[in-house]
């Protein structure tokens, strides 16, 4: 399958046909989730519990699409707001917020006539404490992240970006340079951003040669940070984070697996950027044990297939002394 991307403008992909079948495909709806989890856990934003003194971050959501990031940042306690070059696609993350709205305002309605029973008074609160809905704290902005954020100075907390990034990475038209849109979009984000914030971009690179123009981009315009990547050994599983922040001496946390691939020097005094596998990077030290013709599979060899598959971000088995033990003969 080729990449959208390569297909035209997103604002073109995503018509109102592919919004429907994005928002509604359970398999999208699942990975969406997982990822912005995982944004969420890198951003490290404190509590937004009132009970712990804390209070919500308000968090920009660039590439927003259907929302579907929008309601994991809800479910968080934090308010929002989303922009996207896709109108169809607002338009299925802004049915999503009118839907909680209406079934809150529902919710008070409901509230109101049990209130007016003064006999289940008791009652009935409790059950309106149950039933409320809060309505949505997110908000939306038609808006092409390559040509800049339109908000004030330091208006956010955060920022997310979940697989919108690497649409800057490719032109549409003759007028379109990825380079400058990618500074333009850059260049706005440092702007909009509270200092002391943090920016998680997910994107899905085409090759090591976009994540080193993200990156190089991000440094010129002041970024600190650097790429996280997530199961690097596993097709399906991998996943790039950029992760910036204003701090000069900030270092990204590893990946989920330990390994973020080999690092590039410091670009620009700011942002590193993960390059090939480390695997590939010239030739290894220790060979990887082989099956010997005639004896089958060694203990060796399967101990280094189970830490392959671990790697992969695979269920394996724990080693025991039981793991490749020689069987009896066949009768």
């Amino acid at each position: 399958m080729s990449r959208p991307e390569l297909t035209g403008h997103a604002s073109l992909f995503y018509n109102a046909k592919e919004a429907r079948k994005y928002d509604s495909s359970s398999r999208m709806v699942g990975i969406q989730r997982e990822i912005t989890e995982r944004a969420i856990e890198l951003l490290k934003l404190p509590s937004p519990s009132p009970r712990e003194g804390g209070t919500p971050s308000f968090i920009l959501d660039v590439g927003c699409g259907s929302g579907l990031s929008g309601q994991v940042l809800e479910e968080h306690g934090h308010v929002w707001v989303g922009c996207d070059v896709s109108r169809d696609m607002l338009t299925m993350a802004n049915e999503r917020i009118e839907e909680k709205r209406e079934a809150s305002q529902n919710n008070d309605n409901e509230s109101s006539s049990d209130d007016d029973n003064s006999d289940n008074e008791d009652e009935s609160m409790q059950d309106g404490q149950k039933r409320k809905t809060e309505p949505s704290p997110g908000d939306l902005l038609h808006q092409d992240m390559g040509t800049g954020l339109p908000f004030r100075p330091a208006t956010f907390d955060a920022c997310i970006s979940i697989s919108a990034l690497q649409w800057l990475c490719y032109s549409n038209s003759k007028d379109q340079m990825p380079k400058r849109r990618l500074m333009r979009f850059f260049s706005s984000l440092y702007n909009v951003m509270r200092r002391g914030a943090r920016a998680v971009l997910q994107f899905y690179p085409e090759s090591s040669e976009h994540a080193i123009l993200i990156s190089e981009c991000a440094a010129k315009v002041g970024f600190a940070g650097g790429i996280v990547v997530d199961y690097p050994n596993s097709t399906k599983a991998k996943k790039h984070y950029l992760v910036l922040s204003f701090e000069r001496t900030y270092m990204p946390p590893s990946g989920l697996t330990g390994m973020e691939g080999a690092l590039l020097n410091e670009v620009r005094g700011g942002v590193r950027v993960a390059d090939k596998d480390p695997r590939k990077a010239g030739k290894r030290s220790e060979k990887a044990p082989r099956k010997i013709k005639g004896v089958g599979k060694t203990k060796e060899w399967i101990i280094h297939k189970k830490e392959t598959q671990r790697k992969k971000g695979k269920d394996t088995r724990k080693d025991t002394k039981f793991t490749g033990r020689k069987r009896p003969t066949r009768f």
